[in-house]
């Protein structure tokens, strides 16, 4: 055995050693991260684990490892080569004993581990003593990263009161350092600030309640934990996060009234619902947590209520029903608040809920009279005389100073006329007799106005009943049309009839019927009373002659059974009918027609034939009429349109004033000389007609036609064509001259005027006017 080989087994024994427990153990409490080497031995290799330390801190070049052949004489004949990864520029070789030297920092994070190839050459040959072999070199880890927070910051949120041990959140951190070497990643939680309220768990961390907080003593807790790497050893690396742990609110508080007592005031004058006051209770808690609700207990709520804002959680007491400052001056109420949603788990610390007092004022105003009853009802029998009582209406001024008051009656003039009232003492009275029949029922309005201020107005309703008195006597409802055929034998049913009242009867009207005293002998007819407010007619002899008696009339007499009782008789005519036994009651008043005509069928087919022969006649005439009196206009109509011609020439504007002479279209004035005004006589009845007369065939008509169109031929500016003038005529005046005294001065003779008096009393003021000119003109 040489030394190459003896030296090979030494190695190898030591390097068991190295790996065994107590060995690994000792090396990783003395060493910087170094990891157990084991001996390997492939083909000719012989060489340890190679290890390089990260962030190694020592003078680089920085000793590996080592590789060798076994077939290395240690004489310098082998030279070592090293290629893969990092060969020559991370790691390097020493060519003559395979020492291998790393030159640069290493970062495991980076790369954790290198491959290379080694291989062993014979210098004189340069052929291969050992095949090229794989190995790889690991990097051990150092601490050199800090502990990481990467959800930060954190917030959470914990119900208040929360009891101890209570899991708020967790936190974690991270260590980019290998977790599976040393403790470089294993990381220890710990709370910087947020004692006494919370605790951590060193390695979970998870924070904890320490102990029980009130959201309402305060809300919000910063907790600041750390983590620490190197399970808190020194020179460990460190970081720290912030978590804001918010209280969440639970209803762990009752309200509270902010008062014991409170004061109000509410007029007596003020309407229902009317706002009398606010109250208001504190929570300390929020949310639903502090919604409330109010009440009034007692008495009180009968008058007063209260509801809740949802809003402000203000409590507003309202005025259920109406004060009166006479009656109670000052009430005192009791409200309570109740928190809507209450926490069984806090019960025991008392109820939640809270009383307070209310006193509230009444303050007195100046009421309106107030009537005894809102509504009168009053009874007065029909056909009272006026001035009859009918009742009495009651008013007082409710306030200390008791104001007189005055009455009167409103809404309608027509009730006035059958009512009034006495404005001092408020008594009603009829001032005509009332009809029952007519209306059954007066409604009135009362007012009563206080004398020292009538704006104070209030008002009652009065029912006046119309008692019945039986005052109508019964009668016919309808005209009965009665007929009773010539044949007709006795006993035989030839109407039935009924009667009506217009009076009120509370036991049910009841009617008897009867024949009038006068005919009940020697009737040919009979009345049987049904006992049902009806009665049947009946024939009492046999055969009738329509020649010898046309019509019967029947007087019946009818009893009501009123207080007193009142009778009417109702003649019921009874008409003979041409017929067997049964009427027909369309040929029965036929008949009657004719007979009470005297005419027989056959004169009265007669008499329309000839009105109808008239009819025709005088249709002819009129047709023959209307053909001659058709107008001719039309036909001039088109003659005249015939001759309208149409102009398209423009003018030359305002300046032009020789292209058209305007004249033309302009009518001349026809000056008609004045006539001496004649003298009027007492003959003005007689002129008077003949200017009636004047028309399209008078004299004087003609000659204003002549004068027209003479001027028409004679104008020279008239158009070349035929054209249609159109004049107004308004006569020559009254043949009695003109009235006015404008034109006296230019007659010889002098006027008189007095036979203006006799025209009457119409024209007296006139004549007197006429006459006082006279005067002044002489």
């Amino acid at each position: 055995m040489n030394c190459s080989t003896l030296l090979s087994l030494v190695l190898m024994l030591v390097q068991l050693w190295r790996c065994s427990p107590s060995t690994q153990n000792h090396s990783s409490q003395n060493t910087d991260r170094s990891f157990t080497a084991v001996r390997r031995v492939k083909r000719g290799w012989v060489w340890e684990p190679l290890f390089a330390t990260e962030e190694q801190t020592s003078i680089l070049p920085v000793y590996v490892g080592q590789l060798k052949s076994d077939l290395d004489k240690q004489d310098g004949n082998l030279e070592y080569i090293l290629t893969g990864e990092g060969a020559g520029s991370i790691f390097i070789i020493d060519e003559n004993n395979g020492k291998i030297y790393v030159t640069q920092k290493l970062d495991r994070e980076k790369k954790p581990f290198y491959t290379l190839r080694a291989q062993a050459i014979n210098r004189s040959t340069q052929l291969p003593v050992e095949p090229e072999s794989e190995f790889i070199i690991k990097i051990r880890d150092v601490n050199d990263h800090e502990p990481q927070f990467s959800d930060g910051p954190y917030v959470a949120t914990v119900p208040e009161m929360s009891p101890e041990g209570t899991s708020v959140t967790q936190v974690t951190a991270t260590d980019g350092d290998d977790p599976s070497y040393g403790n470089s990643a294993r990381l220890l939680y710990s709370l910087i600030q947020g004692q006494p309220y919370f605790s951590v768990e060193p390695k979970t961390g998870v924070i904890r309640m320490a102990s029980q907080m009130d959201r309402e003593t305060k809300d919000q807790y910063l907790v600041i934990i750390q983590a620490k790497d190197m399970v808190g050893d020194a020179g460990a690396f460190s970081a720290t996060a912030t978590v804001t742990i918010n209280l969440s609110d639970i209803n762990d508080n009752p309200p509270k009234f902010q008062q014991r007592l409170y004061y109000m005031s509410i007029s007596e004058e003020a309407p229902v619902g009317t706002t009398v006051g606010k109250v208001f209770a504190e929570d300390s808690d929020i949310g639903e947590n502090a919604a409330m609700n109010y009440f009034i207990e007692g008495d009180s709520s009968d008058v007063f209520d209260i509801i809740t804002n949802n809003e402000t959680q203000e409590g507003i007491i309202l005025l259920k029903k109406r004060v009166d400052y006479e009656s109670k001056k000052r009430y005192s109420i009791l409200a309570k608040v109740i928190n809507k949603y209450i926490d069984e788990r806090f019960l025991k610390e008392g109820p939640f809920e809270d009383k307070t007092i209310v006193k509230i004022n009444v303050e007195d105003a100046d009421e309106p009279p107030v009537f005894t009853l809102e509504n009168y009802v009053m009874e007065i029998a029909e056909g009272a005389m006026s001035g009859s009582l009918v009742g009495i209406v009651t008013a007082k001024d409710p306030d200390d100073d008791d104001c007189p008051v005055s009455y009167s009656i409103v809404h309608g003039m027509h009730l006035k006329r059958l009512f009034s009232i006495n404005e001092h003492n408020g008594t009603i009275i009829t001032t005509k007799p009332l009809d029952r029949e007519i209306a059954s029922w007066h409604n009135i309005t009362v007012t009563a106005t206080e004398t020292k201020n009538p704006e104070k107005i209030s008002e009652a309703n009065v029912y006046i009943q119309v008692l019945d008195v039986n005052d109508h006597a019964p009668e016919f409802p309808k005209y009965y049309e009665t007929f009773v055929c010539e044949n007709a034998v006795s006993g035989q049913l030839i109407q039935s009839i009924s009667a009506v009242d217009q009076d009120d009867s509370a036991e049910g009207h009841h009617f008897s019927f009867s024949l009038a005293q006068e005919v009940t002998n020697n009737s040919y007819f009979t009345v049987k009373d049904n006992e049902d407010n009806t009665a049947g007619i009946f024939t009492a002899k046999s055969g009738f002659r329509r020649q010898k008696q046309f019509s019967f009339h029947l007087p019946i007499i009818i009893l009501d059974n009123g207080t007193p009782s009142l009778t009417s008789t109702n003649t019921l005519t009874i008409t003979v009918c041409d017929c067997d036994t049964e009427v027909n009651t369309f040929y029965c008043r036929y008949g009657a027609f004719m007979f009470s005509m005297g005419l027989s069928t056959e004169a009265l087919v007669a008499v329309l034939a000839c009105i109808l022969i008239l009819l025709v006649f005088f249709s002819a005439i009129l047709a023959i009429r209307q053909q001659r009196k058709k107008s001719p206009f039309s036909e001039k109509i088109e003659e005249f349109r015939e001759n309208i011609v149409s102009y398209d020439d423009e003018g030359g504007g305002e300046e032009d004033t020789e292209a058209f002479d305007i004249s033309a279209l302009r009518t001349r004035t026809v000056m008609r000389t004045h006539k001496p005004r004649k003298k009027v006589t007492m003959e003005i009845q007689s002129l008077y007609r003949q200017s009636l007369q004047v028309g399209p065939d008078s004299a004087i008509f003609r000659q204003f036609i002549s004068e027209k169109l003479e001027e028409a031929n004679t104008d020279p500016s008239a158009p070349p064509y035929d054209s249609l003038r159109t004049y107004a005529f308004e006569g020559t005046g009254s043949l009695a001259g003109s009235l006015s005294s404008l034109d006296s001065n230019m007659s010889d003779t002098d006027q008189s005027y007095d036979y203006l008096t006799d025209w009457g009393p119409h024209f007296k003021q006139l004549a007197g006017m006429y006459t006082f000119h006279r005067s002044v003109g002489d």
